[in-house]
């Protein structure tokens, strides 16, 4: 998507470029008219609707063979192009939150973005106090735990450099996306059950069950599945960091496993997809090789220089990025029902 400046030449307000009409159409309603987006995609989705219950209402033809696999063949192509359209939609709505935030997006990592050093973070300006504040307070909380595992001991070292594998970078980003998206699901429960005054026994109570749950936490992550920042990161790049207690972190301590697993997994294959199309836009196409016995050859993996403040920039945004990510596809789900139970 472009934005045009006067005098200047374009700049891109999101690394995605959307390529359906849809797509296309609301990528100039987001550069000329912003406001507009949320009517535009109400629209689209109404329209989306029609189609999809016409398709449905037609009937297959009753002749077997070469016209039944045709007419097949033909839906299939219109339910692609919808799904794509969907894609596009949710992409746009999470776009216009972060300009209505007040905060550009990240801009894809080239060469040309390369400052004097060498460094790739030259839109590294801090946004955090505008990032902070699109979560809750409980939230933010667990926000910095996440950037203590990623970041351990360089969470305040803003200015200095790292030289880091490209592929780790978003890989972590990509991690730290399905993190926010997971985040804001829970928070989202947390945050009723706290309106409504049914959390469960203890959460309220916070410093009564910290010693319990910290003691907890320990086991618990042996059972699960390792944080996907610490064995994407290599060790070099990042110190230890602190996991520090929280009422939002004791209430998820909380969850069984099947739930805390449910919360944790991406509902649509849209919102899935939308993840991995912004995050090679971003970062561009990974240049994976496999050894003959099946390893991973690094030796052709990028690597770039970045400020620790850059990298935080990245995870904060990712993070938000994943709770937007949320809030529009539970929005259009509500408007056009795509996701499965």
């Amino acid at each position: 998507m472009q934005s045009s400046d006067s005098g200047s030449s374009a700049a891109p307000i999101a690394p995605l470029q959307l390529e359906s009409p849809i797509g296309q159409f609301l990528s100039q309603i987001l550069i000329s008219h912003p406001h507009l987006v949320p009517a535009a995609v109400e629209q689209q989705l109404e329209q989306l609707q029609t189609d999809r219950d016409a398709e449905k209402e037609k009937e297959e033809p009753s002749a077997s063979g070469t016209e039944l696999v045709l007419h097949r063949r033909i839906a299939e192509v219109k339910a692609n192009e919808r799904n794509k359209a969907l894609e596009e939609i949710l992409y746009a709505l999470v776009v216009q939150k972060f300009m209505d935030a007040n905060v550009p997006l990240v801009p894809t990592i080239t060469p040309s973005s390369l400052d004097n050093s060498g460094r790739v973070d030259t839109w590294a300006s801090s946004q955090e106090d505008k990032l902070e504040r699109l979560h809750s307070p409980e939230a933010y909380e667990m926000i910095q735990n996440h950037l203590a595992l990623i970041l351990g001991n360089r969470l305040a070292d803003s200015n200095s450099i790292a030289q880091i594998s490209k592929l780790r970078v978003g890989q972590v980003y990509a991690a730290s996306v399905m993190y926010g998206y997971f985040l804001k699901r829970v928070d989202q429960r947390f945050q009723l059950e706290k309106t409504m005054k049914i959390l469960p026994q203890g959460i309220e109570n916070e410093e009564s069950n910290i010693e319990q749950v910290m003691t907890g936490t320990n086991e618990s992550l042996k059972n699960a599945q390792t944080h996907p920042e610490m064995s994407s990161w290599p060790a070099s790049d990042i110190g230890a960091g602190g996991i520090k207690p929280s009422r939002l972190r004791t209430y998820v301590m909380s969850f069984d496993g099947e739930t805390l697993q449910r919360y944790a997994t991406i509902r649509s294959k849209e919102a899935i997809s939308i993840v991995e199309k912004h995050t090679e836009a971003l970062f561009g196409r990974p240049k994976i090789v496999i050894t003959p016995e099946g390893a991973i050859d690094s030796s052709k993996d990028e690597h770039i220089k970045i400020s620790f403040g850059g990298l935080k920039r990245l995870v904060l945004e990712a993070v938000t990025f994943g709770a937007f990510l949320w809030d529009v596809e539970s929005y259009v789900d509500s408007r056009y029902h795509f996701v499965a139970n």
